[in-house]
């Protein structure tokens, strides 16, 4: 009887591991670069979020609440970006629609009724505080989800 080598003694002690395919086409290559993007933004925006709701928010409490929903929204985005299938990629086209919607408001309105914004949130000035990424983002998540949506052949 053979000694069982090491790979074997793990497939005993923790089972036979068997890989999952992936069939949905918006988690995949360009769209994990996508993910990745919309995980830091959850992660930058949530921390900003968290700081100024225990620091700031006296001094700007519509912007800093304008913040903690737009990471909110960003972790939405994130974790229906990162699952399979057409209820999850609705649940992503609907977070990033309301991204894009609030990003086009919150940057006008910050610049019509600057008296609203003594403090910038995320999408004050359309994003210039992070270098306009959060107005490019949804452009870029709703061609992806289009491109990708399911039923749908990209050639």
């Amino acid at each position: 009887m053979s000694k069982p080598t090491e790979h074997n003694a793990l497939q005993q002690r923790f089972g036979h591991r068997v890989r999952k395919q992936r069939r949905d086409a918006k988690s995949s290559g360009f769209g994990r670069l996508i993910i990745v993007i919309y995980g830091v933004f959850s992660l930058s925006a949530g921390v900003r979020s968290v700081y100024q709701l225990g620091t700031e928010f006296s001094a700007a409490p519509f912007a800093i609440i304008l913040s903690t929903i737009s990471a909110v929204i960003y972790v939405i985005a994130t974790v229906a970006l990162s699952r399979t299938g057409p209820g999850w990629h609705r649940v992503a086209w609907i977070a990033v629609w309301i991204e894009m919607i609030g990003v086009l408001a919150v940057g006008l309105l910050s610049v019509m009724a600057r008296d609203l914004f003594p403090k910038a949130s995320v999408w004050s000035h359309f994003g210039a505080g992070y270098g306009y990424v959060p107005l490019v983002l949804p452009m870029i998540g709703l061609i992806w989800l289009w491109r990708t949506r399911p039923n749908h052949s990209n050639g």
